[in-house]
């Protein structure tokens, strides 16, 4: 009787730690996020409304000041946001029998299925955050499209590139190493397949972990399917953007002895973008 139940230890350690490797490797919003834990059901956090190229304001300027004259004082621009800590989480069963004897690894495919449900819902709240108060933009001209039926017209690098200026006039350096450009699968095609993009030679192809499917212009690229049509995002990983964390990822297998094994798995956080301003969104990718 010993073994039976070590076997079943043995089980329920292996689904765990497979839930939290396949999370792991699925996640991409999240994986862009600073992870911070958190002991409360509301979080309330401040968000930064200002940037570097904010002169002194109505005291005096920073720039040109004369002799004896006191400095101008700079402070951050802050709002005040409250949210409270969401769930996220799934049950499946496997029967004794496919368990034992299915030729396809079923309980594989439900460990699989389960941690894919649950990262893709985190990484769509995360996303509907940002796609709501991302704080800098640039807008692809009519006709210009990644898609535009004038494929001379396609021009995705300079499009990625004015983003990254975009940040850098408020003192946000996309090219510090953290920089992502965020699409969805089809405007990734659109990109990859555009002759301007795979013969520059900034462009390096190579498939990586979290969505990262390789650089471009010295951001790493990163596709999610949770990104709507005609859109993308260049950004600044684990700066501005934050995940607190309530419950770790945690599954918990049961046996009902002779029937069948219940995997539950769950988890608890919200997300929080601190510096909207760190996020440019590229709109107009897609001509329709």
């Amino acid at each position: 009787m010993a073994d039976t139940e070590r076997e079943a230890d043995l089980r329920s350690e292996h689904i765990d730690t497979a839930v939290k490797a396949v999370v792991k490797i699925e996640e991409k919003w999240k994986a862009m996020c600073t992870v911070d834990s958190s002991s409360s059901y509301t979080e309330s956090y401040f968000r930064e409304t200002n940037d570097d190229s904010t002169d002194g304001g109505a005291y005096s300027s920073i720039a040109g000041i004369p002799e004896f004259v006191d400095f101008p004082y700079v402070d951050v621009t802050e709002t005040q946001y409250s949210s409270i800590i969401g769930k996220y989480g799934a049950t499946s069963k496997i029967s004794m029998e496919a368990g034992q004897y299915a030729t396809v690894p079923m309980l594989q495919r439900k460990i699989y299925r389960i941690a894919r449900k649950i990262i893709y819902q985190i990484d769509k709240a995360i996303y509907t955050s940002v796609a709501a108060d991302f704080g800098n933009t640039v807008a692809i001209t009519a006709g210009n499209e990644w898609d535009s039926a004038t494929e001379n017209n396609r021009n995705p690098v300079k499009d990625i590139l004015d983003a990254i200026q975009t940040l850098r006039v408020d003192g946000i350096d996309a090219l510090n190493g953290s920089g992502r450009i965020v699409v969805n699968g089809q405007d990734y095609t659109n990109i990859i397949s555009n002759t301007k993009v795979i013969n520059h030679p900034t462009y390096n192809a190579g498939v990586m972990s979290n969505g990262q499917v390789g650089s471009l212009l010295g951001l790493q690229i990163v596709v999610s399917e949770v990104v709507a049509a005609d859109e993308a995002y260049v950004l600044v990983a684990k700066q501005g953007m934050v995940w607190k964390s309530a419950n770790a990822l945690t599954s918990v297998t049961t046996v009902t002895p002779g029937k069948y094994t219940t995997i539950d798995a769950w988890e608890r956080g919200v997300f929080q973008l601190q510096a909207p301003n760190e996020i440019c969104k590229i709109t107009n990718t897609r001509k329709t």
